[in-house]
């Protein structure tokens, strides 16, 4: 299978390194936003084609798919690009900053009826995969998800500390990741949402605090919290609060409710999230069948997203 990885920064490179322990997949071109930086990249991952031109990309002959790892406002545009263009595609989260380009990127997969798959990595680590199997056996039952994202970001930079050419929002890509998990473990939709949001930086312009609160239609509820202020350790944790035990996940790892460690090495064929969601859309893609993370699948995770902004709007 021949790939397209568009994007060459942090995420980008997530990719690469997870797409290098899957058979029969080559990333035959890069397409990046600097001709040099783009270039410098591929010569390091041995990719044979760098370019600041998708179309271009996706032209080259056997090209069955993309990944996007480009900035935030550019997915939902080139996600329908790619599928106009007759290719499969995976779109790192979130798909889109608006409810309106969500819609319009899930009635393209619709029209072509290509895979077109959101990168919601929570749905693929091992530690929520875990909680996942034994919520499906019957075992567990969420009370309440509390969740911790907290980052420190009072500049315009990336996961890996460089400078960003565009700005991350907390609601649009931090809060989706746990607003879609919160309706796929539940397996419910979200029936109350909540909002407030802090203050906004003078020169980013997004709100740098953010408070989420959701329900289900069982009762089930969210807490969330939300920072870019955040001066200590980074990242998310989620308290999974149950009928029967409590679990911390955070990334790839998982412990109980007194910090005991759970073994979730044995969960699927790598504890890299990245590489088993990328492993996920090429096996969906050979198999004719609809993704885990669809888009169709995690577009109810956009609506909550929406009617969160309409509140602070309002």
């Amino acid at each position: 299978m021949k790939v397209v990885v568009a994007g060459v920064g942090a995420f980008g490179r997530k990719h690469l390194n997870a797409i290098k322990e899957i058979d029969d997949v080559e990333v035959v071109a890069l397409v990046g936003r600097r001709q040099e930086q783009t270039q410098s990249v591929a010569d390091e991952y041995r990719v044979a084609f760098a370019s600041t031109d998708l179309s271009a990309a996706l032209a080259l002959p056997g090209v069955d798919a993309a990944i996007l790892c480009t900035p935030t406002s550019m997915h939902a545009q080139q996600a329908i690009q790619c599928m106009e263009a007759g290719k499969h595609v995976q779109v790192e989260i979130p798909l889109a900053d608006s409810w309106e380009d969500a819609n319009a990127v899930n009635s393209q997969q619709e029209k072509t009826g290509l895979v077109c798959m959101v990168g919601h990595t929570r749905r693929f680590n091992p530690s929520h995969q875990w909680v996942n199997q034994r919520i499906r056996k019957g075992e567990l039952r969420i009370q309440q998800l509390d969740v911790q994202t907290y980052f420190y970001r009072r500049k315009n930079i990336n996961a890996n500390g460089e400078p960003r050419s565009w700005t991350d929002h907390l609601l649009w890509h931090h809060a989706a990741h746990t607003v879609d998990l919160f309706q796929y473990q539940t397996g419910e939709k979200v029936v109350a949402a909540n909002g407030i949001e802090g203050p906004h930086h003078p020169e980013l312009g997004i709100a740098m605090d953010m408070s989420i609160q959701l329900k289900t239609e069982s009762g089930a509820i969210l807490t969330l919290s939300l920072s870019f202020n955040n001066d200590g350790p980074l990242g998310s944790a989620f308290r999974y609060i149950c009928d029967n035990g409590t679990y911390i996940a955070q990334y790839d790892d998982l412990v109980d409710g007194h910090e005991e460690p759970i073994d979730v090495s044995k969960v699927d064929v790598s504890m890299n999230g990245i590489e088993l969601q990328d492993r996920e859309f090429f096996a969906a893609i050979r198999e004719g069948r609809e993704a885990n993370s669809s888009v169709a699948q995690v577009l109810d995770c956009y609506r909550v997203l929406n009617q969160i902004e309409r509140q602070f709007q309002s």
